[in-house]
Protein backbone atom coordinates (compact mmCIF):
# COMPACT_ATOMS: atom_id res chain seq x y z
CA UNK A 1 0.00 0.00 0.00
CA UNK A 2 2.94 2.66 1.01
CA UNK A 3 4.49 1.69 -2.58
CA UNK A 4 1.81 1.33 -4.87
CA UNK A 5 -0.98 2.38 -3.27
CA UNK A 6 -0.84 6.59 -3.68
CA UNK A 7 -2.22 6.60 -7.35
CA UNK A 8 -4.78 4.57 -6.82
CA UNK A 9 -5.93 6.39 -3.54
CA UNK A 10 -5.51 9.30 -5.31
CA UNK A 11 -7.72 8.21 -8.23
CA UNK A 12 -10.79 7.09 -5.42
CA UNK A 13 -10.26 10.60 -3.78
CA UNK A 14 -10.84 12.38 -6.59
CA UNK A 15 -13.68 10.31 -8.24
CA UNK A 16 -14.89 10.75 -4.94
CA UNK A 17 -14.74 14.88 -5.25
CA UNK A 18 -16.01 14.75 -8.79
CA UNK A 19 -19.26 12.78 -8.10
CA UNK A 20 -20.13 15.27 -5.01
CA UNK A 21 -18.65 18.90 -6.38
CA UNK A 22 -15.91 19.39 -3.94
CA UNK A 23 -13.64 21.35 -4.54
CA UNK A 24 -10.51 19.80 -6.13
CA UNK A 25 -6.94 21.94 -5.45
CA UNK A 26 -4.34 21.93 -7.94
CA UNK A 27 -1.84 18.79 -7.12
CA UNK A 28 1.64 20.96 -8.68
CA UNK A 29 0.51 24.11 -7.11
CA UNK A 30 2.18 25.76 -3.60
CA UNK A 31 0.69 24.58 -0.42
CA UNK A 32 -1.21 27.11 1.64
CA UNK A 33 -1.70 25.82 5.39
CA UNK A 34 -4.70 27.49 7.11
CA UNK A 35 -3.68 28.98 10.36
CA UNK A 36 -0.04 29.25 10.04
CA UNK A 37 2.26 32.13 9.44
CA UNK A 38 3.31 31.76 6.05
CA UNK A 39 6.61 33.96 6.62
CA UNK A 40 8.65 31.11 7.59
CA UNK A 41 6.79 28.42 6.14
CA UNK A 42 8.51 25.52 3.76
CA UNK A 43 7.11 25.97 0.10
CA UNK A 44 5.97 22.69 -0.97
CA UNK A 45 3.75 21.26 -3.19
CA UNK A 46 0.26 19.99 -2.89
CA UNK A 47 1.15 16.64 -4.03
CA UNK A 48 4.25 16.78 -1.39
CA UNK A 49 1.55 17.80 1.51
CA UNK A 50 -0.94 14.96 0.74
CA UNK A 51 1.30 11.84 -0.89
CA UNK A 52 3.98 12.49 2.12
CA UNK A 53 3.02 14.67 4.98
CA UNK A 54 -1.05 12.57 4.88
CA UNK A 55 -0.46 9.63 3.06
CA UNK A 56 2.47 8.02 3.46
CA UNK A 57 2.82 9.12 7.90
CA UNK A 58 -1.26 7.48 7.99
CA UNK A 59 0.43 4.37 6.60
CA UNK A 60 3.77 4.62 8.90
CA UNK A 61 1.70 5.55 12.00
CA UNK A 62 -0.51 2.16 11.27
CA UNK A 63 2.68 -0.23 10.48
CA UNK A 64 3.81 0.71 13.50
CA UNK A 65 0.68 0.27 15.68
CA UNK A 66 0.70 -2.96 13.72
CA UNK A 67 4.28 -3.81 14.87
CA UNK A 68 3.86 -2.74 18.36
CA UNK A 69 0.79 -5.49 18.84
CA UNK A 70 1.74 -8.61 16.68
CA UNK A 71 5.09 -9.97 16.72
CA UNK A 72 6.77 -11.77 14.18
CA UNK A 73 5.53 -15.23 15.56
CA UNK A 74 1.87 -13.21 15.30
CA UNK A 75 2.87 -11.76 12.22
CA UNK A 76 3.64 -15.25 10.48
CA UNK A 77 0.55 -16.70 11.97
CA UNK A 78 -2.01 -14.74 10.41
CA UNK A 79 -0.25 -15.02 6.99
CA UNK A 80 -0.74 -18.30 7.13
CA UNK A 81 -4.11 -18.25 8.37
CA UNK A 82 -4.39 -15.90 5.34
CA UNK A 83 -3.39 -19.38 2.93
CA UNK A 84 -6.54 -20.81 4.03
CA UNK A 85 -8.90 -17.55 2.52
CA UNK A 86 -11.49 -18.68 0.06
CA UNK A 87 -11.35 -16.10 -1.74
CA UNK A 88 -10.26 -16.12 -6.01
CA UNK A 89 -10.70 -20.00 -5.42
CA UNK A 90 -7.73 -20.25 -2.97
CA UNK A 91 -5.34 -18.12 -4.64
CA UNK A 92 -3.26 -17.28 -1.90
CA UNK A 93 -2.90 -20.53 -0.62
CA UNK A 94 0.86 -21.85 0.42
CA UNK A 95 1.76 -25.51 1.70
CA UNK A 96 4.96 -24.09 3.00
CA UNK A 97 3.68 -21.55 5.26
CA UNK A 98 1.20 -23.77 6.11
CA UNK A 99 3.96 -26.66 6.80
CA UNK A 100 5.96 -23.93 8.96
CA UNK A 101 3.73 -24.35 11.70
CA UNK A 102 3.10 -28.09 11.90
CA UNK A 103 3.90 -30.23 15.07
CA UNK A 104 6.93 -32.37 14.11
CA UNK A 105 4.76 -35.93 14.37
CA UNK A 106 2.26 -34.23 11.40
CA UNK A 107 5.28 -33.31 9.21
CA UNK A 108 5.90 -36.24 7.63
CA UNK A 109 2.37 -36.94 6.57
CA UNK A 110 1.84 -37.78 2.50
CA UNK A 111 -2.06 -36.42 1.82
CA UNK A 112 -5.23 -35.53 3.59
CA UNK A 113 -5.79 -39.12 4.94
CA UNK A 114 -2.91 -39.17 6.61
CA UNK A 115 -3.86 -35.77 8.38
CA UNK A 116 -7.19 -37.31 9.00
CA UNK A 117 -5.77 -40.50 10.60
CA UNK A 118 -2.95 -38.84 12.77
CA UNK A 119 -5.30 -36.52 13.99
CA UNK A 120 -7.82 -38.99 15.43
CA UNK A 121 -4.45 -40.66 16.81
CA UNK A 122 -3.23 -37.17 18.57
CA UNK A 123 -6.91 -36.60 19.55
CA UNK A 124 -6.64 -33.33 17.76
CA UNK A 125 -10.35 -33.57 16.16
CA UNK A 126 -11.45 -33.01 19.68
CA UNK A 127 -9.46 -29.86 20.04
CA UNK A 128 -10.01 -28.52 16.66
CA UNK A 129 -13.54 -30.16 15.17
CA UNK A 130 -14.27 -27.98 12.45
CA UNK A 131 -10.84 -28.56 10.85
CA UNK A 132 -11.91 -32.35 11.43
CA UNK A 133 -14.49 -31.75 9.51
CA UNK A 134 -13.43 -29.82 6.91
CA UNK A 135 -11.24 -32.79 6.46
CA UNK A 136 -13.38 -35.61 6.47
CA UNK A 137 -15.89 -33.93 3.77
CA UNK A 138 -12.44 -33.02 1.73
CA UNK A 139 -12.21 -37.21 1.93
CA UNK A 140 -16.01 -37.82 1.23
CA UNK A 141 -16.25 -35.71 -1.76
CA UNK A 142 -14.80 -37.23 -4.43
CA UNK A 143 -16.52 -40.53 -3.51
CA UNK A 144 -19.73 -38.75 -3.34
CA UNK A 145 -19.30 -36.72 -6.23
CA UNK A 146 -18.99 -40.07 -8.17
CA UNK A 147 -21.77 -41.99 -6.55
CA UNK A 148 -24.21 -39.33 -7.63
CA UNK A 149 -23.08 -39.01 -11.28
CA UNK A 150 -23.56 -42.89 -11.46
CA UNK A 151 -26.86 -42.62 -9.57
CA UNK A 152 -27.76 -40.38 -12.37
CA UNK A 153 -26.37 -42.37 -15.16
CA UNK A 154 -28.56 -45.66 -14.16
CA UNK A 155 -31.50 -43.52 -13.12
CA UNK A 156 -31.56 -43.28 -17.20
CA UNK A 157 -31.42 -46.73 -17.78
CA UNK A 158 -33.60 -48.01 -15.25
CA UNK A 159 -36.63 -45.63 -15.47
CA UNK A 160 -37.29 -45.80 -18.96
CA UNK A 161 -40.18 -44.97 -20.96
CA UNK A 162 -41.74 -48.11 -20.30
CA UNK A 163 -41.23 -48.54 -17.16
CA UNK A 164 -41.93 -44.53 -15.61
CA UNK A 165 -44.33 -45.02 -13.31
CA UNK A 166 -42.66 -46.97 -11.19
CA UNK A 167 -42.46 -46.01 -7.09
CA UNK A 168 -40.09 -44.56 -5.38
CA UNK A 169 -38.84 -47.33 -3.39
CA UNK A 170 -39.54 -49.84 -6.40
CA UNK A 171 -37.38 -47.67 -8.34
CA UNK A 172 -34.49 -46.99 -4.85
CA UNK A 173 -34.08 -50.74 -4.72
CA UNK A 174 -33.83 -51.59 -8.15
CA UNK A 175 -30.95 -48.99 -8.76
CA UNK A 176 -29.31 -49.91 -5.39
CA UNK A 177 -29.23 -53.65 -7.04
CA UNK A 178 -27.66 -51.73 -10.36
CA UNK A 179 -25.35 -49.42 -8.81
CA UNK A 180 -24.11 -51.79 -6.83
CA UNK A 181 -24.06 -54.97 -8.99
CA UNK A 182 -20.39 -55.97 -8.16
CA UNK A 183 -21.66 -57.03 -4.58
CA UNK A 184 -25.22 -58.60 -5.45
CA UNK A 185 -23.31 -60.63 -8.29
CA UNK A 186 -21.14 -62.71 -5.22
CA UNK A 187 -24.59 -63.44 -3.76
CA UNK A 188 -25.95 -67.08 -4.89
CA UNK A 189 -29.20 -67.23 -6.98
CA UNK A 190 -30.66 -69.95 -4.89
CA UNK A 191 -30.07 -67.55 -1.83
CA UNK A 192 -32.59 -64.98 -3.24
CA UNK A 193 -34.91 -67.38 -4.52
CA UNK A 194 -35.65 -69.10 -0.89
CA UNK A 195 -35.85 -65.48 0.50
CA UNK A 196 -38.81 -64.50 -2.39
CA UNK A 197 -40.26 -67.80 -1.80
CA UNK A 198 -40.50 -67.55 2.07
CA UNK A 199 -42.10 -64.18 1.99
CA UNK A 200 -45.40 -65.01 1.61
CA UNK A 201 -47.53 -67.89 0.17
CA UNK A 202 -46.80 -68.31 -3.81
CA UNK A 203 -49.02 -70.18 -5.93
CA UNK A 204 -46.35 -72.41 -7.33
CA UNK A 205 -42.59 -72.97 -6.11
CA UNK A 206 -39.43 -71.76 -8.42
Amino acid sequence: MRDDGWDSTFNQVSTFCTKYNIMIPNIDDRFVALGRPQRNSQEITNLHHFRVELFYNIIDMQIQELNDRFNEVNTDLLLCLACLSPVDSFSAFNKRKLIHFADDEFMGLKGIGDLAQMMVHTRRNGVYPLVYRLVTLSLLLPVVTTTVERVFSAMNIVKNRLQNRMGDQLMNNILLVYILKDVFSMVDNEAIMKRFQAMKKRRGRL
